[in-house]
């Protein structure tokens, strides 16, 4: 590249491309667990999580309104991804909780993406990867970022 302004024009058009090629690995990964791409996010999300959390908890790692979080933990119920248990603090709240056998599920199904993952980073240095990772954290904080400013921006228009 001759330039910055080039190469944040490439750097750009590679981001695109990455994030279309990661919501049709997304949609082929759910379509062969049998879910929605939302619930496989959900159940990765609730898998990062220390431990089990509120619905209003679910709704705020998704983007989904609290109703919507609830009519999908329903789901995640159903179909044997997610536990709800009385949270021992609060009798009065239900925490939701990734099932063991999703935890497995899910995990043996990252198993050749992961690798396949993991191979596109081998010949990345240790600070190059630190700098892979500081991206990625900045440009996942401006994604959340615009999704709730365009969410609000929807609720206003109603």
């Amino acid at each position: 590249m001759s330039n910055r302004a080039e190469l944040f024009d490439v750097l750009v058009a590679e981001s695109q491309r990455h994030y279309a090629a990661y919501v049709l690995f997304n949609q082929a990964l759910a379509d062969s667990l049998g879910i929605h791409p939302t619930d496989l996010q959900c159940v990765v999300l609730l898998d990062l999580e220390p431990g089990p959390v509120t619905t209003g908890r679910v709704a705020t790692l998704t983007g989904l309104t609290h109703g919507s979080a609830t009519r999908l933990v329903d789901r995640l119920e159903k179909a044997g991804l997610v536990v709800r248990q009385a949270d021992e603090h609060d009798r009065r709240r239900t925490l939701v909780a990734l099932a063991p056998a999703a935890r497995e599920r899910i995990g043996a199904a990252w198993t050749e993406p992961g690798t396949d993952f993991g191979q596109a980073l081998t010949g990345y240095s240790e600070s190059e990867l630190e700098v892979i990772v500081d991206y990625l954290r900045r440009t996942g904080e401006v994604g959340r970022r615009q999704a709730e400013r365009l969410a609000a921006g929807k609720r206003a228009v109603r």
